[in-house]
């Protein structure tokens, strides 16, 4: 039997789960804004905006910037470049997002790479040398997130995808406790594929219990950390479709069979889901009828910002229209985490698909 030589005192524990909990307060969520330089790349190719440091920083002070969120954003999630930005009134970003009563949050992955011996599967790396990036982001975040990710297909997610990105998140968690930082673990199951529902709600089950085994066996305190998953749909490419209701109970259902309740708070990814379907999703998880022991709320970036992005189109002159449109989404998805989002629509990119076939950050 091990034995126990507990690295957090009470107070550090107290200030972990007060962190946890402040991000995932009633009606909050967390805005992921922690796209790599070469996702902003694809994304402002969109809209044909050029992908400069300081096109970048335009665009995301106007997220940072607009007005009235507070009571929806809890937490942001930044990439290292913008950590250090300053906005227009020369303060650092995250000084300003704290000034605001939001957690601040840091990306510390350094991607996917290749898993040998597999059908095409992944592990993530970043490990080395993260004890030490962690003391340096301690002055200006308070949490970390890194993300791993899994693919359905007949052969996959094999046992060793399942347990080798359990154990890297694992041992992620543990480094950022004992700074004082607050891990998001993320075990992204991707949503391409033709798979049903059933076998994605299975899928989610055996990576979620590996995933809080291997929590376990690091002793991590799982009161200060929190969970962003995927929601449990079907593939892309299967034929059925099955209704937000039905979506909500596989989700939960799995949840409830593989997540402890000690976990704060469940924030979900969007997977590429359109803008309006994410906040229906979310929504319908909590109206579900089945109890909830963690608050069950979102982690967006593509869901909270496809229709500011569109709105804003690189100009200046549309810095209003597009935080009209950031409010609104974060608003909406703030109703969603209470169960009171009634559908409107009327996004920019409200109804469009923000699915990228084998995502990567």
């Amino acid at each position: 039997m091990p034995h126990a030589y507990p690295f957090l005192t009470p107070e550090q524990k107290k200030e972990l789960s007060d962190i946890a909990l402040r991000i995932v307060a009633p009606g909050k969520g967390i805005l992921a804004a922690d796209e790599s330089t070469g996702s902003v790349a694809k994304r402002f190719q969109s809209i044909n905006a050029e992908n400069t440091e300081e096109n970048r920083r335009l665009f995301r002070q106007l997220l940072f910037t607009a007005e009235g969120v507070e009571p929806c954003i809890g937490g942001v999630i930044l990439f290292h470049e913008t950590m250090y930005q300053k906005s227009d009134a020369g303060k650092v970003f995250p000084e300003h997002l704290k000034d605001r009563g939001m957690v601040v949050g840091i990306k510390v992955d350094k991607g996917v790479v290749p898993l040998a011996g597999t059908n095409g599967e992944t592990t993530t790396q970043g490990l080395d040398g993260l004890y030490e990036r962690c003391a340096q982001y301690k002055d200006g975040a308070d949490f970390a997130k890194w993300r791993c990710v899994l693919k359905i297909t007949p052969t996959t997610p094999s046992r060793l995808a399942i347990i080798e990105n359990a154990n890297v998140l694992a041992r992620y968690a543990s480094i950022c406790q004992m700074h004082g930082i607050v891990p998001i673990v993320e075990p992204e199951i991707l949503p391409d594929g033709d798979h049903d529902l059933k076998r994605c709600q299975y899928v989610t089950e055996k990576v979620l219990a590996a995933m809080y085994k291997a929590l376990s066996d690091h002793h991590v305190y799982l009161e200060g950390t929190l969970l962003k998953p995927n929601m449990v749909t079907a593939g892309h490419s299967c034929s059925h479709k099955y209704t937000n209701q039905e979506i909500a109970m596989a989700t939960v259902t799995a949840l409830r069979r593989t997540v402890p309740p000690a976990v704060p708070g469940i924030t979900f990814l969007s997977g590429g889901q359109s803008e309006e379907e994410a906040t229906i999703n979310l929504n319908a998880m909590n109206m579900c009828p089945l109890h909830r022991p963690w608050a069950v709320t979102f982690s967006y970036g593509r869901a909270l910002q496809a229709s500011a992005l569109k709105a804003w189109g690189g100009k200046k002159e549309n810095g209003k229209a597009c935080q009209d449109e950031f409010i609104k989404r974060a608003h909406a998805n703030s109703k969603a985490c209470v169960g009171k989002y009634v559908a409107t629509g009327a996004s920019a990119a409200g109804g469009d698909s923000l699915f990228v076939a084998n995502h990567a950050y």
